[in-house]
This record gives C-alpha cells, sequence and structure tokens, in this order.
C-alpha cells in the first residue's frame, strides 16, 4: 500500500482591496487634520475628520457586503480609527484652545497637554475594550461608553463651530478644557449609547424614526452644517447619561414585605 504524503496546502497571502483602501481613507483624514490644526486651519482639521468618520463607516458596511472581513482589516481599522479619533481629535483640540493653558503658571502649565493625553489615552482603552467585546459577541444592540469616532465628532465640532463664529481658542479654555474630559470619561464609562447598527432599512420601522430623519434633514438645510453638527453630537454625548438617569428614576421601589405581619390596628 503506497502511503500518502501529506502536503500542506499553501495559504493565500494578500489582504483585500476595497475595505482597506476605505480604512486607508480614514487614516489619511486623521493624518491630515492633524497637519491641517498645526498649520491653523481648524475648519479644515474638522472636516477632515468627519471623512474619517464617514470612510470608517464605510470600510465595514463595504467588508460585510462584499464578505472581505478579516482579521487584518479589523486590527488595521482599529489602529487607524486610534490615530483619527484619539490622537488627531485631541491635538485639534490641543492646538486650537488647550495649548493655553501654559500661560497660567498657577495650574502648573501643564492643564492642557495632559487633558488632551487623557483624551487620547481613554480613547485607546474604549476602542481596545470594544475589540474585547466584539470578540465575545458582545457590542450588538448597543454601545458601551462613547464610540471613538462620536467623541471624536464632539471635540473638532465644537472648535468648528466656534472657529467659523470667529471666536478665539484662547476664550474658550475652560469649556474646552470640560468638552474634552467629558468625552474621555463617557469614552470609558458603562452608559449605553444608541447603535446605527440597530436600524434595519429594509424592515419596518415606527414613523418616529421617519419623524425624526426629516427633522434632521431640515435643520442642515436651515441651519449651518457646524453647528448642527456639534450640538447633534453633543446631544448624542448627553444621550447615554440622560437615560440611564431617567431608567433609575422610572424604577419604583419594591413594596415592602408584608407576609406574616399584623395588619395595623385602625
Amino acid at each position: 500500500m503506497n502511503e500518502v504524503e501529506d502536503v500542506p496546502q499553501r495559504r493565500r497571502r494578500g489582504i483585500y482591496l476595497l475595505p482597506n483602501l476605505f480604512t486607508t481613507a480614514t487614516l489619511f483624514g486623521g493624518f491630515y487634520a492633524i497637519v491641517a490644526a498645526m498649520n491653523g486651519k481648524f475648519s479644515a482639521a474638522a472636516i477632515a475628520i468627519g471623512a474619517a468618520m464617514v470612510a470608517d463607516s464605510l470600510d465595514g458596511l463595504v467588508a460585510r457586503m462584499t464578505h472581505t472581513a478579516s482579521d487584518f482589516g479589523k486590527e488595521y481599522d482599529s489602529l487607524c480609527d486610534m490615530v483619527a479619533f484619539g490622537v488627531a481629535a485631541s491635538i485639534v483640540m490641543y492646538t486650537y484652545s488647550l495649548h493655553h493653558l501654559a500661560n497660567y503658571e498657577w495650574l502648573g502649565g501643564k492643564l492642557g497637554w495632559l487633558t488632551a493625553f487623557a483624551y487620547t489615552s481613554c480613547a485607546a482603552l474604549r476602542l481596545a475594550r470594544f475589540n474585547v467585546l466584539a470578540a465575545r459577541g458582545g457590542t450588538k444592540g448597543a454601545f458601551f461608553g462613547l464610540p471613538s469616532p462620536a467623541a471624536a465628532a464632539l471635540l473638532v465640532g465644537f472648535v468648528w463651530a466656534f472657529n467659523e463664529a470667529g471666536w478665539s481658542g484662547r476664550s474658550l479654555v475652560v469649556p474646552g478644557v470640560i468638552l474634552t474630559w467629558l468625552g474621555a470619561v463617557l469614552m470609558v464609562s458603562n452608559f449605553r449609547f444608541f447603535s446605527l447598527k440597530q436600524l434595519r432599512l429594509h424592515d419596518r420601522v415606527p414613523f418616529r424614526y421617519f419623524v425624526f430623519a426629516l427633522g434632521v434633514a431640515i435643520l442642515f438645510l436651515v441651519f449651518p452644517t457646524h453647528w448642527v453638527v456639534f450640538l447633534g453630537f453633543l446631544t448624542y454625548a448627553l444621550s447615554g447619561p440622560s437615560m440611564a438617569l431617567w431608567s433609575r428614576l422610572r424604577r419604583e421601589p419594591a413594596p415592602p414585605a408584608t407576609e406574616g405581619r399584623e395588619p395595623p390596628s385602625l
């Protein structure tokens, strides 16, 4: 009887081109935002991160539609998200406003870059936690903690809106610090945030969803885009704590146990 040697199959090398091109566009948007912010072009930096958000949402969609999802793509996407929504967003805020804190020696002169670094660290922790939960299948339905793209949009939306209005970052140091810490803390919190993955556009949805989408479209037509973006993501960032507080207030206290007790005498 002839022995047949087992020949190991050659593994196919290479990566899927189309979804990784969108992921690279996310990285490019973050890199360009850093360069634009360093040159004082804050509106262009904000728009670049907005474009990175669009590319980030499309890469996963394209990968699912074309059945080209891969472990390499997931890791690459996470690294690009860290650059665009962690590092770039914090640098845009720092170069616009937070760096002015260096002039306040009584604060140590370091609060500005420490605040930016804290945001960057929380973005890294948020992405790491998301990867762990995704591997366990625990990210369906809602986000635990504010998503890093939404946190980045909160920061750069603030910069975009007030820069277009002619405000100097020096006069917005206090709200800039508060907003940066708000985004950082919410990213690593356990608050639940609505996920667009819950929407199934090919299925029937409640009528209020249509009214909400129509209202958002009207806002973009009536008001300046930068203010709609900033206020929209600020509302989204506050929705997690607000819903948690609302759920806690709606809980009715359990009635006291009366079994085995005599009724009170009248």
